[in-house]
């Protein structure tokens, strides 16, 4: 059987460890060269395949690829960009088969959340009725930790620990000026619609720090939430704040919502540190600060997780691994065996049951009050967490981060117009 060339592209927000998962694509391609051609690298993703920007990635040495493992953010560019549905816009559908076809590309890896994986299924479907069938596999990635099926996502478990340690650390700094100084330390953190990030936060009282965490899963009640803050600080002086971008009221407003739409159709928010730290300036008077974790949290590399990298590599590697089984319209997933020894294994999911479905916290992983974690919640986080993946570090004391040289291919069809 003669070979096929892959496309692979990046989708969304980048994570610390997306390009581990890219490196495990490409390196596992590149011994499997009777299958697989070439490797073309969508430029700032799902939109490089629709303009024809696609870069060859057999251009890049074995020691570049390898050293993705250690880059954070989006090697290759990502975008938010959403297709529309089959009958609202077939003609992007059709545009992505078009170029497949022109450059012979059987296999489509594609690495990123939920709205990737409605992508990656719908052309997994038409591709076949186009008469040019696409293996389309689907590469889980988001911070959000929000994909169902799979007991992680790629991306978590460094956002949770550098989450933990930076609150953790903060904290300490806030215990020691709480006497005449800041009373209140707000940390704000991504999660739209799912607190895990925020979940994170809750395991610095395992280490003596008063925190008060706020969900999108729990309906923000401001009376109780200003009577825990005083009770936090009337015992230990001080309080820390954990909150998601997207706590939200009873009538399911965001606490920081704009009133404007994204790329993806999303609530736009603002900032809702600033939101919370005036309640509690107003209510209780408490001198506090406040800081937005935003692009920090999800690009540092210098802190991620040991065992987010290792299945970050392992879900890429999977990926290949299962489209040269014949597989199609999958994701490859991490099922936990045990949480102490931490064992894991790869399964996968059909895209059907993945595509547009947000996996937010269970209610048993949430105290009571509504403003912590169980011990259940623990045991679920504290594996992603742990283990040390430091990148390596040049005689000025920066991490070697490596930048592609990311060529393009020539085009062989007319200009697309987006």
């Amino acid at each position: 059987m003669s070979s096929k060339n892959a496309f692979y592209a990046q989708s969304g927000g980048v994570t610390s460890v997306i390009n581990a998962s890219a490196c495990g694509v490409i390196e596992t391609s590149r011994k499997n060269p009777d299958k697989i051609g070439k490797v073309f690298a969508g430029l700032n993703g799902i939109i490089g395949a629709l303009s024809e920007e696609l870069i060859d990635t057999s251009r890049e040495s074995d020691a570049d690829i390898a050293a993705l493992k250690n880059t954070p953010a989006g090697a290759f560019g990502s975008c938010r960009f959403k297709l529309k549905s089959l009958q609202e816009n077939r003609r992007e559908y059709e545009r992505l088969i078009e170029v497949f076809k022109a450059h012979d590309i059987g296999y489509f890896f594609y690495n990123g959340g939920g709205d990737s994986a409605d992508t990656c299924f719908k052309v997994s479907q038409l591709s076949a009725t186009l008469g040019f069938p696409v293996q389309a596999i689907h590469i889980p990635k988001t911070v959000d930790n929000d994909l169902p099926i799979t007991d992680n996502c790629p991306g978590f478990g460094s956002v949770a620990k550098y989450i933990a340690v930076s609150a953790l650390e903060a904290s300490f700094d806030v215990s020691s000026m709480a006497k005449t100084s800041t009373k209140v330390f707000i940390l704000e953190v991504m999660g739209r619609h799912a607190g895990w990030i925020a979940a994170a936060g809750g395991l610095i009282e395992d280490y003596g720090i008063p925190v008060i965490l706020l969900f999108p899963e729990v309906d923000f009640d401001h009376d109780k939430f200003i009577s825990a803050v005083q009770a936090k600080v009337d015992a230990h002086g001080y309080c820390t704040v954990v909150v998601s971008e997207g706590a939200r009221n009873a009538d399911g407003s965001f606490l920081a919502e704009q009133g404007t739409r994204d790329a993806f159709g999303h609530a736009q928010l603002g900032g809702v540190a600033p939101v919370v730290a005036n309640m509690i300036k107003t209510a209780l008077g408490h001198k506090f600060h406040w800081a937005v974790a935003d692009y920090l949290q999800r690009s540092a590399r210098h802190i991620a997780s040991a065992s987010d990298l290792e299945q970050a590599y392992a879900l890429g590697q999977a990926g290949v691994e299962m489209a040269l089984a014949g597989k199609n319209a999958i994701m490859p997933t991490i099922n936990r065996i045990s949480n102490n020894p931490y064992q894991w294994e790869i399964g996968s999911a059909d895209l059907a049951e993945v595509a547009n479905v947000e996996k937010t916290m269970p209610l048993d992983f949430i105290t009571p009050n509504g403003f912590g974690i169980t011990d259940k919640c623990r045991e679920y986080l504290y594996p992603l967490i742990q283990g040390e993946a430091y990148p390596d570090y040049d005689e000025h004391g920066m991490p070697r981060y490596v930048v592609l040289k990311n060529e393009l291919i020539d085009r062989k069809l007319e200009n697309f117009d987006l």
